[in-house]
């Protein structure tokens, strides 16, 4: 089969790219820029934003299923900028699949598309979407995973994985921005510290993209759903923060903020950028920020499981290892080139 990745030349992309070559599936990706390590594996890229149907076409050509991973993510930014992106582009790529009868579509979502304001403690697929959203990349990414899934019929078969806070080696994200925040003495606990939340390993992520794919292909009737993965248990956040900071040799958070101070103090830097039109860097506190910090927010995987069998082959304790073991290898390669600090 010919599959082709959105998105395969970054984090969670690359790692499904690798693991379809490992399957001998024949992948393309599609992306804005060509990556050297796509280049490495053999992989042909296709260059082009989301809207640029010129390019699309031509990328879709002869291809067989999509794996949808591109995305504009973040907290803060243009509510245009992440419609055009998150929803309008996968709006753009879901059109012209059933147009060239592409049957098979994997939609990388989030759980942000079901998350408000309060905890949410083990909930499943059936929990709705909020009435309102604290940021533009969730409300974005909601409307796309709702068009994906109701455009699917006995021609056009398409599933929905939410994969929360990813990370690993490679990680350009929640990790890196972690450490530094923390080295800089920018880091509090927000709220109690006794909230429980998802995580999941990069190659767990992209494992659970594959097995439902080749479940859908075996079960059509699978098609219209969507799949919460995460680990093998949710993780205390800040005890969870702590053990990442220790194994990087940094001490633990002790500093903390009350959750309603926080979310004041998001709600005033949110309007201060609005009003001077700031987009960039990103507030250094926003209400979407507090309340991932300090509310609980696990689901229930049994649907997953039940469905495609998944379940995470490395655990959180071998995943942190594979993380650290990878970041000293890396600073030790470049100690004599005075560029150590900048591996994150």
């Amino acid at each position: 089969m010919k599959v082709l990745v959105t998105g395969g030349g970054g984090f969670l992309g690359f790692w499904i790219v690798k693991k379809l070559l490992a399957k001998n599936y024949e992948v393309y990706n599609y992306s804005r820029n060509h990556y050297s390590h796509l280049e490495d594996l053999g992989i042909k890229t296709f260059c082009g934003d989301l809207n640029d149907r010129e390019a699309l076409e031509l990328a879709l050509e002869n291809i067989d299923a999509i794996f949808h991973v591109a995305a504009l993510a973040g907290v803060w930014g243009k509510a245009q900028d992440y419609m055009e992106t998150n929803f309008e582009g996968t709006k753009s790529l879901v059109d012209l699949a059933i147009s060239k009868k592409i049957k098979y579509f994997i939609y990388t979502s989030t759980p942000s598309v079901v998350f408000g304001k309060d905890d949410i403690l083990g909930a499943d697929e059936s929990l709705d979407f909020p009435d309102n959203y604290l940021t533009a990349y969730a409300h974005s990414k909601s409307l796309a995973e709702k068009y994906v899934l109701e455009n699917t019929s006995a021609d056009f078969k398409a599933l929905a994985i939410r994969p929360h806070l990813i990370w690993g080696p490679g990680d350009p994200h929640l990790f890196p921005r972690l450490l530094r925040k923390a080295r800089e003495g920018k880091l509090k606990r927000v709220g109690e510290g006794e909230n429980l939340v998802d995580i999941i390993y990069v190659e767990n992520a992209a494992d659970a993209h594959i097995m439902a794919f080749e479940k859908l292909l075996e079960i059509s009737s699978l098609s219209g759903n969507a799949y919460f993965i995460g680990q093998e248990r949710p993780v205390s956040l800040w005890d969870f923060i702590n053990q990442v900071l220790v194994l990087d040799g940094q001490e633990e958070i002790e500093s903390s903020i009350s959750f309603n101070l926080a979310y004041k103090i998001g709600f005033i830097f949110e309007m201060v950028y609005k009003l001077l039109g700031i987009t960039k860097p990103e507030p250094p506190m926003t209400r979407f920020i507090a309340t991932q910090l300090a509310k609980s927010h696990y689901f229930s995987h049994a649907k997953a499981y039940n469905d495609f069998q998944f379940k995470p082959v490395v655990t959180i304790e071998e995943g942190l290892k594979k993380y650290f073991d990878l970041k000293k290898e890396a600073q030790n390669y470049f100690k004599n080139m005075d560029l150590a600090d900048s591996i994150n």
